[in-house]
């Protein structure tokens, strides 16, 4: 029998008996069972080529079902509050990133200037805009809004690498766009988020500033050293950085989920109808604004993934940073789940179809 077979009949049974339970309203290991449920799926997934990106999409959902279920798990341990991990692993990640770059991106700039300079205008107009129009749509409370905004202030996010490469998109142009977009995140975010965001909550321009340049330049700074000084002498932490990103990453959602669950249980499923809004419209305006603009197909596939996919973990760390984690940290915490479906099942789908290529 194959292992995809057995997984897959482990998820359904873990399903069951959670619907059972469920309807017997006997919810004290509702969290656990899903969790099995998500995780049998997610192994499943693992031993199909075209499923296998969606797996860590699934673990994530597996333990924010349990953090939704057993949030005073995820607040604190002993008197030590789990929210303060949140900023280091940002950094941890943000220098994995670093690690993965090298100056060449950044030559890119010269050989691609068009593809790239309407890759980040696109990215730091469309977002924006599009979550400052949802907030005021959706009417959220003042902070849960305003998390949306700062959702789409932020630069683009690294899964969009991923995906370009899956969807046989420009994947040098990808990896520039991202760069820059981020290193103008320490002033086109704030700025952004100034001017959309601050009739929804307090903005301390200059404290955001600094708290992007910690979070994201520094350690980026630090990883691009660490590329060019001892890259590739230690072949276990080269391989440990990716995994250790992820688990950063799932960190981060299941403490922002623990922290906002009552305000999840209040505007969850309306909260994720404008996520989900806010990431298929990006790809939309941000591919359709690169056809306008006479880009090849590889390119306009390039530049809708790279405005619609945002780098919601720094959106993470700067609600944390406002004090505002479980209303403004909401957002982001949702995106990045939503964002990572959506986003396989395009470059799937772009995958199966190839560009024509240019002449």
């Amino acid at each position: 029998m194959k292992r995809s077979t057995i997984f897959y009949g482990a998820s359904a049974v873990f399903l069951i008996v959670y619907a059972v339970m469920a309807m017997q309203k006997q919810n004290a290991w509702g969290g656990w069972l899903l969790l099995l449920f998500f995780v049998s799926l997610a192994l499943a997934f693992r031993q199909h080529v075209r499923l296998k990106g969606l797996s860590f999409t699934l673990v994530i959902m597996a333990v924010v079902s349990l953090a939704m279920y057993h949030p005073q798990y995820f607040k604190t341990i002993g008197d030590f509050k789990l929210s303060a991990l949140i900023i280091p692993l940002l950094q941890i990640i943000m220098f994995g990133m670093g690690t993965e770059l090298s100056l060449k991106d950044f030559a890119n700039v010269i050989r691609m200037p068009k593809g790239i300079i309407v890759g980040v205008v696109c990215h730091y107009v469309i977002m924006p805009l599009v979550g400052f129009a949802l907030a005021n749509l959706f009417r959220f409370p003042a902070e849960i809004a305003a998390g949306i905004i700062l959702v789409g202030c932020c630069p683009s996010g690294l899964a969009s690498n991923v995906m370009c490469y899956l969807a046989k998109a420009n994947l040098a142009l990808s990896v520039s766009v991202t760069t820059i977009s981020t290193m103008l995140a320490p002033f086109l975010t704030p700025l952004l988020m100034r001017l959309l965001g601050g009739s929804f909550v307090a903005i301390d321009f200059w404290a955001m500033v600094w708290d992007i340049t910690k979070i994201v330049i520094i350690p980026v700074t630090a990883g691009l050293a660490f590329h060019y000084l001892v890259h590739g002498k230690f072949k276990w932490l080269d391989k440990a950085m990716p995994l250790l990103s992820m688990a950063g990453i799932a960190l981060i959602i299941i403490v922002i989920t623990a922290a906002g669950r009552d305000n999840l249980l209040k505007v969850g499923a309306l909260l994720l109808l404008a996520t989900i809004l806010h990431n298929v419209l990006g790809y939309f305006f941000g591919y359709w604004s690169a056809r306008l603009l006479r880009f090849h197909e590889r390119d306009c596939r390039t530049i809708a993934l790279e405005v619609g996919m945002q780098n919601a973990g720094l959106a993470s760390g700067l609600a944390l940073a406002m004090g505002k984690l479980a209303t403004a940290g909401l957002a982001p915490a949702i995106f990045g789940p939503v964002m990572n479906i959506s986003g396989s099942t395009l470059a799937s789908w772009w995958h199966n179809h190839p560009p024509e290529k240019s002449s």
